[in-house]
C-alpha cells in the first residue's frame, strides 16, 4: 500500500498502516488478520470403516477377496495418490503405489 499525499510505502506501526515520511494514517487505520477455513480430515480410527467403500481386493494375509478402500497423497503433487486397503475379514491393512 502506498500513501495518498506523497506515494510513500505504508508501513505497519503500532496496528496501523502509516506513512514514514509525512505520518498519514491510511484509510481506517487497522491491520485486520485473515483467517484460513481448515479442512476437515477423515481419519479412520477404531474400526469404524464402514463408512468406507468396498472393493474387490486380494487379501495376502487371509486370502479374502473383498477389503475397504480409501485414497491419501502422501508424497508430492506431482506423485500419484497412495490407494490404501483394509480387509474385510481380517482388517490386515495394506497400501500400493
Amino acid at each position: 500500500m502506498f500513501c495518498s499525499k506523497c506515494s510513500s510505502l505504508l508501513m505497519p506501526v503500532d496496528g496501523t498502516m502509516q506513512c514514514p515520511a509525512c505520518k498519514t494514517v491510511q484509510g481506517d487505520g487497522k491491520i485486520a488478520e485473515r483467517k484460513k477455513k481448515q479442512k476437515e480430515i477423515a481419519v479412520v480410527q477404531d474400526g469404524k470403516t464402514e463408512h468406507l467403500p468396498t472393493v474387490k481386493a486380494d487379501c495376502k494375509k487371509c486370502g479374502n477377496t473383498e477389503a475397504y478402500f480409501w485414497m491419501l497423497q502422501t508424497r508430492g503433487a506431482d506423485e500419484p495418490e497412495t490407494r490404501f486397503f483394509k480387509c474385510t475379514k481380517c482388517e490386515y491393512t495394506w497400501r500400493e503405489y
